[in-house]
């Protein structure tokens, strides 16, 4: 099914313990709510990483929407699912970027990770027509819980250097007031925890800006100054961003912004070498999905399997239609599937709710500068939550199927990608290509399983339920 959802029960909040499936929904007052709780979940990320990678923010968020849209459609709506920006890129674009930084880049950078997507999308129809053996094969239990586990816990440095530095006291806060909202509210309020964070830390921000005062911290993006306080380009000892003092919330942005408004769009352009640089990506991005698809499976309780072809093919064809018109690379997004692990509520009717909020934020740059003006302590206290939720599905995979990790082919490998990707470890391949974090500890892991167990002599099959 993709549209005609079912309502569950009266409409209201379920019981404790009940769940509302991808093919259900709640009253569309509260679906609304939960859609409105994915766009805030996903707003993040999606924002951030596109201004990492010098590409336009706001075109990302709209372009999210539509890929998102188009997911839903390719899996038939049943893997509930949000596609926001995907970081796997960051380290590509950074080599692609190195020493150049032109608007020729910019197309260069969305014509590599196009052809990523075309890549991406194939695998995906491999997979779909050869079957779920290939992926049995390729992406065991022990696999597969161990990317959704580095995918969760890899995301630990955003929160350790990104956000909480920024204002760690109203992270705190943030984090304990959901902690609080998850145990006291059973009900629908339980289930939008993440969301009312979000607003207590924004208006709990605002309050601190107008009684205690500024805070001094350092801001993402801010410029990098050496010790005259000029601009410098390269971090280092005597090139660091200085904290300084500023607001907590800020409205700059969002007076300035226009309340309607495309954002700018370019052609991609095809450059082989920078293409060469993005290809490594694809690994990651399909053991990302598949881990996604199975951690959706274990809270459904449901076999998504056979449905893991169609998600992989449909985040190609989703990173093909956004950066066609100069967006960014997609992913199934941890971020949400975080939500849903604390809402419990699976409906795909929420997601089309927040594709459609996110295509007008897109078309509003004035929203999307209010929604993006959310203070970073608060994004800490929420994400280390998401974050955290997403690493121990990966453990909830592995006790499920019971993976032996008296066997080190299958706790050596895992080790390892883990601690690569929560480092986050860089490893230099020559001065123009390096894998990084996430991406870097999926390599190892997955090649160094498939390698421990080609020389210990095991054969395809052997010991499936043990790892």
């Amino acid at each position: 099914m993709a549209f005609g959802w079912k309502l569950h029960g009266d409409g209201t909040t379920p019981p404790v313990g009940e769940v509302v499936g991808p093919d259900e929904r709640l009253s569309w007052p509260r679906t609304a709510g939960i859609g409105a709780q994915h766009v805030v979940a996903m707003f993040g990320a999606t924002f951030v990483f596109p201004l990492v990678m010098g590409l336009d923010p706001n075109l990302a968020v709209m372009m999210s929407g539509v890929a998102t849209i188009v997911f839903l459609l390719i899996v038939q709506g049943k893997v509930p699912s949000y596609l926001g920006t995907s970081a796997s890129f960051v380290g590509g674009v950074f080599a692609i970027r190195a020493g150049v930084d032109t608007a020729q880049t910019d197309g260069w950078v969305t014509g590599a990770i196009l052809v990523a997507g075309v890549v991406l999308a194939m695998c995906g129809l491999v997979i779909h027509f050869l079957g779920t053996r290939v992926i049995h094969a390729v992406f065991p239990p022990v696999v597969t819980g161990g990317v959704v586990m580095l995918i969760g816990f890899g995301l630990a440095f955003v929160v350790a250097d990104t956000y909480w530095p920024q204002d760690h006291w109203v992270a705190l806060a943030t984090m304990t007031f959901v902690f609080l909202v998850m145990v006291l509210f059973r009900g629908f309020l339980g289930r939008i925890a993440i969301l009312l964070g979000l607003l207590f830390g924004f208006a709990l921000s605002w309050v601190l800006d107008r009684t205690v005062g500024q805070i001094t911290s350092v801001l993402p993006g801010q410029r990098l100054l050496d010790a005259s306080g000029k601009p410098c380009t390269a971090e280092g000892p005597y090139c660091v961003a200085t904290a300084f003092e500023h607001d907590r919330v800020s409205f700059d942005a969002m007076k300035a912004a226009d309340w309607f408004g495309l954002p700018e769009m370019h052609a991609p352009d095809f450059k082989m070498s920078a293409i060469l640089l993005v290809l490594p990506a694809v690994i990651a991005l399909i053991a990302e999905n598949t881990g996604h698809v199975k951690a959706v499976g274990e809270m459904t309780g449901t076999d998504l399997d056979p449905m893991i072809g169609r998600a992989v093919f449909a985040d190609g064809v989703g990173t093909v239609v956004t950066t066609s018109v100069g967006g960014s690379p997609t992913t199934t997004y941890a971020e949400n599937i975080g939500v849903m692990a604390a809402t419990r509520i699976y409906s795909t009717a929420a997601y089309y709710i927040a594709a459609a909020i996110a295509i007008l934020f897109g078309l509003c740059p004035k929203f999307g500068a209010l929604v993006a003006a959310t203070p970073g302590g608060v994004l800490g206290g929420v994400t280390v939550i998401l974050y955290g939720m997403i690493g121990l599905l990966g453990a909830k995979i592995w006790i499920e199927s019971r993976v032996d990790f008296a066997d080190p082919v299958n706790m050596v490998p895992v080790g390892a990608g883990i601690i690569l990707a929560i480092g986050p470890v860089v490893h230099e391949i020559n001065e123009d290509f390096k894998l990084e974090g996430i991406a870097f500890g999926t390599i190892v892991l997955l090649a160094g399983y498939h390698l421990l167990r080609a020389i210990s002599g095991r054969v395809s099959g052997e010991g499936a339920a043990r790892g």
